[in-house]
């Protein structure tokens, strides 16, 4: 890695780190070292430290908030990059949202509504980037990335930069073709509309007030663990097969929302995954009904 970290550094990319602990950037503070970390501050930098580690044959993914990834206890073989505050830019004109692929959604979706504009209330509960909500198409309350994204400047594996439109990116439920195709996401264009300060106010207030009550945001999470299956809910099946408040080492099902796994105290990635085959297990056998994880799992395992 000395050959790669001094490329990297010769090329003025000075946020480069070896052995990174992965749990601190993860929500549900689970996760091993990862072999290099870089952090691009700009989108000349995020390109060149992609084409180092393209011609070096260094294995790369991305981390945004850690908000839906699962870290192996191992950590990560190669190159994890996080953008820098430099992606953390936001800029409207009009109803069209100029944001960085490190923006908070969360924020954006506030920001959105001062400014009188509609579409994004399903984005003030999920708790990660504007980058990785276009990677999985994220959504809730029957709404989605798919539905305002115009375009998006996107830096390939090759270290090219490239932009594409939301039928390039071939949305569909929690999937984009980056999920097949490597990419970053270095900046997302919105297409929103006008709407009344106060009805937008008053619906986030209520969605914000629903998850406070129903969700253990308290607790080291991840979110939704599972995909809700066609025509009904990874919860209630949860639920109803009587697996609120399963616990494997410090990993239990949530007594509060049984699709929120929560570390309660020091689990480990194997934990959760053990919890999680279980789960799927005993809903298969009770309901036919496979439960599909929305979690990103990634690492050595």
């Amino acid at each position: 890695m000395k050959r790669v970290i001094d490329e990297l550094r010769a090329a003025g990319i000075n946020k480069v780190y070896q052995d990174e602990p992965m749990a601190e950037y993860t929500t549900w503070k689970i996760g091993g070292p990862a072999d290099l970390f870089i952090v691009p501050e700009h989108i000349e930098e995020l390109s060149e430290t992609i084409k180092i580690l393209h011609n070096n044959g260094v294995p790369w993914m991305q981390i945004g908030r850690g908000s839906n990834l699962l870290i192996s206890d191992k950590g990560i073989r190669g190159a994890v990059i996080k953008l820098g505050k430099g992606f953390e830019t936001i800029h409207f004109e009009k109803n069209r949202v100029y944001v960085g692929g490190a923006f908070s959604f969360i924020k954006l979706s506030v920001l959105a509504a001062k400014e009188g504009l509609t579409g994004l209330q399903f984005a003030s509960g999920i708790p990660g980037t504007v980058g990785g909500a276009v990677y999985m198409n994220a959504g809730a309350h029957g709404s989605d990335m798919s539905r305002i994204l115009s375009t998006a400047k996107i830096v390939l594996e090759t270290g090219e930069l490239v932009e594409w439109s939301a039928d390039d990116l071939k949305f569909a439920y929690r999937d984009s073709i980056l999920h097949r195709k490597k990419g970053i996401v270095a900046e997302a264009v919105l297409n929103l509309e006008y709407g009344n300060r106060k009805d937008i106010a008053k619906l986030m207030a209520t969605l914000k007030e629903r998850r406070l009550k129903t969700q253990p945001l308290q607790l080291a999470c991840a979110g939704s663990v599972f995909r809700n299956p066609d025509q009904n809910h990874a919860a209630k099946l949860i639920e109803q097969a009587g697996l609120k408040g399963t616990r494997i080492g410090g990993a239990e099902v949530s007594t509060l929302h049984s699709n929120f796994i929560v570390n309660t105290n020091q689990a480990t990635a194997r934990d959760v995954l053990t919890l999680i085959e279980h789960i799927q297990s005993v809903v298969y056998e009770k309901y036919d009904v496979f439960l599909v994880p929305e979690v990103l799992q990634v690492g050595e395992r």
